[in-house]
């Protein structure tokens, strides 16, 4: 099969993406060998290597130690509605989380690594709390796990002296059932508005790492403020999801 049109590994590479797309070769099956691609497209191993990288940037295939080279194996996509809140504000027969009804997982199948600091609100920060900057925050970093997954990573932000003293500046009382819309309510503000802006970009090396990703894969980054009546009680800057694990469904009455 010679490649003639266009450069080669450019050919190779889309014709073997058509292949995982049309299920020619599904999640978890081995590609053909480098050796056998150099014969079927009559082409040197440069090449067959060039079209590989190609696909490996774009989070389609994986290269394993002695294993060769394998198409990857997609984790569930999960759809995120517009009203997954509200599990936060009713009353559950378990404890949950939005974070546990998007999973469709179990508490004791939940996991979260928290880090806690005092910080202070640089320009953005103090634009999305309408506060000064420099105004003293609670900062808490997580990583959400399901089923000993890391899915997510969020790092959101509170006022210090709205919660300073209280137990939900207490790492040690994550996870908190019902999560930050159940903290504000034990405040005694309860969250009234909930905006989002959802952004994508190719995640940094530390998320990457994290979020356990493979080369060539987007997040989606959720910048959340909390509102209890007319004040900002809770800033997310930001949550991040790996954009092919996650569908955010989003519905408007007219």
């Amino acid at each position: 099969m010679p490649v003639s049109e266009g450069p080669a590994y450019l050919r190779i590479a889309d014709e073997l993406r058509e292949g995982i797309r049309n299920g020619s070769h599904p999640p978890g099956s081995r590609l053909p060998t480098m050796a056998e691609l150099c014969v079927t497209y009559q082409v040197s191993e440069i090449v067959v290597r060039q079209a590989m990288a190609l696909l490996r940037g774009e989070g389609l295939v994986e290269t394993r130690r002695g294993g060769g080279t394998v198409v990857r194996v997609r984790p569930p996509v999960r759809r995120v509605a517009m009203d997954r809140y509200r599990v936060e504000t009713r009353p559950q027969p378990e404890p949950a989380t939005s974070f546990t009804r998007d999973q469709r997982i179990g508490w004791s199948e939940y996991r979260l690594e928290k880090e806690y600091s005092r910080t202070t609100a640089d320009a953005e920060l103090g634009t999305l709390f309408a506060l000064p900057t420099g105004t003293e925050l609670l900062r808490r970093r997580f990583v959400f796990y399901a089923r000993g997954e890391p899915q997510q990573i969020s790092v959101n932000y509170l006022p210090w002296d709205f919660v300073a003293g209280t137990p939900v500046a207490d790492p040690d009382r994550e996870p908190w059932p019902g999560g930050t819309p159940a903290q504000l309510a034990f405040l005694g503000h309860p969250a009234t508005r909930v905006e989002e802006a959802v952004r994508s970009r190719m995640p940094s090396p530390d998320e990457g790492r994290t979020l356990r990703m493979p080369p060539g894969v987007p997040v989606l980054t959720i910048t959340r403020r909390m509102f209890s009546g007319d004040r900002v009680l809770e800033v997310c800057r930001d949550i991040v999801i790996p954009a092919d694990r996650v569908i955010l469904d989003y519905s408007i009455d007219l």
